[in-house]
């Protein structure tokens, strides 16, 4: 009884009874591209005891074909049959099956993964290619942006403006509410403290203070490196894919006056103002909840503000907004210019840029409390 596996080139039929497995047709790269994927389970034992590869009826062979026959072999042998070559074959299959034997048998096994040192290892190595990498780039920002400001007529002032308006007004309700909240929860949590040893006022230098050094700059470099940032990095990556930025350096223009300084200027400028924007409105949160929960009525707060707050305090904040602004568009424009591929890339460009400039933000202001912590402010 005899079954046909496939018609086309490369042809492979057995007959159980007589133990035979007849090969035809070009064992080639090009004939066997339909019987390399061929299912040899249902092909029956032998009722002789084993099986005779019979290739008298085989055309032309190369290595591919020798691999495939190999192969055959090898699935037979692993359930049990016993296989042998027929008389009649082409004259220099010995040849190739030999060769395919010493290379099968001498691929070397796959290297064991990598232990816990050596992922630490690589893992440290390609963070650290990344923050060299990332300090060239906010060099190369310095370099190119130092010129340009020495000469204002070059800076493009509208795409300045739409900047601002997008990262700066537009960006008002939501640091506005969370500085107000920020400040509300504050004065709520100490108040309740000062108030069993009879300190209700001193919520004015509790709120005023943490709102002016800490709290406010810190919020305001979140919310925007989640909201402005992440927008940033998308952008600058999607323009990246489609070509855009190559198309500009074709026309001549340069890519850095014309995405990365404009948000750099923009952001330089807007952080700063949005600080002090969430500095009254969380010191505004922390005065409602002082008259309404602790008895310190309004003008009794706003009275003892100029006591409460000194200039440093202020100054202290409005310092660590520019540096917040550089490291936010930094990390923004880098990794929006490092996309390549798919789309794919964009995403994971952006939640990169909100996790590292979230993370640098909050480093940078331990950095900056210590400082001012040793310099007496």
């Amino acid at each position: 009884m005899t079954r046909d596996m496939q018609a086309q080139t490369a042809g492979l039929s057995w007959d159980e009874v007589r133990g035979l497995i007849q090969c035809s047709g070009d064992w080639t790269r090009t004939g066997l591209t339909r019987l390399a994927g061929q299912d040899l389970r249902t092909l029956p034992p032998p009722r002789t005891g084993g099986w005779t590869l019979d290739a008298s009826a085989m055309g032309r062979l190369d290595l591919t074909g020798a691999r495939q026959l190999h192969r055959l072999q090898e699935r037979l042998r692993e359930r049990g049959d016993s296989v042998r070559l027929g008389e009649e074959r082409p004259e220099h299959m010995d040849g190739l099956l030999a060769f395919t034997e010493r290379a099968v048998s001498e691929r070397r096994p796959p290297p064991p993964p990598p232990g816990p040192l050596e992922r630490l290892g690589r893992q440290t190595v390609i963070r650290l290619g990344h923050f060299w990498a990332f300090l060239a780039f906010i060099g190369e920002i310095a370099l190119e942006a130092l010129p340009r400001l020495l000469r204002p007529w070059t800076i493009r002032w509208k795409q300045l403006s739409a900047e601002i308006q997008k990262a700066g007004v537009q960006a008002l309700p939501i640091i506005g509410l969370l500085a107000f909240l920020t400040g509300l929860v504050i004065a709520y949590q100490g108040g309740d403290t000062l108030e069993r040893y009879g300190a209700n006022i001193f919520l004015v230098e509790l709120v005023s203070v943490t709102m002016l050094r800490e709290m406010a700059p810190m919020l305001t470099a979140i919310v925007v490196a989640g909201r402005t940032g992440s927008s940033w990095a998308a952008q600058l990556g999607t323009m990246k894919i489609t070509e855009e930025i190559d198309a500009l350096r074709t026309l001549g223009i340069s890519p850095f006056d014309m995405l990365i300084l404009p948000r750099l200027m923009a952001l330089m400028v807007v952080l700063p103002l949005l600080t002090i924007y969430a500095d009254v409105l969380g010191i505004l949160g922390g005065m409602l909840v002082a008259d309404l929960m602790f008895g310190v009525a309004m003008h009794d707060f706003i009275n003892r503000l100029p006591e409460a707050i000194a200039t440093s305090h202020l100054w202290v904040g409005l310092v660590k907004a520019p540096v917040f602004a550089l490291i936010i568009v930094g990390i923004a424009c880098f990794q929006g210019m490092r996309v390549k591929g798919s789309a794919e890339s964009v995403g994971r460009a952006t939640t990169i840029t909100v996790v590292q400039a979230i993370f640098l933000v909050i480093v940078t202001d331990a950095v900056f409390s210590i400082l001012f912590n040793l310099v007496g402010l």
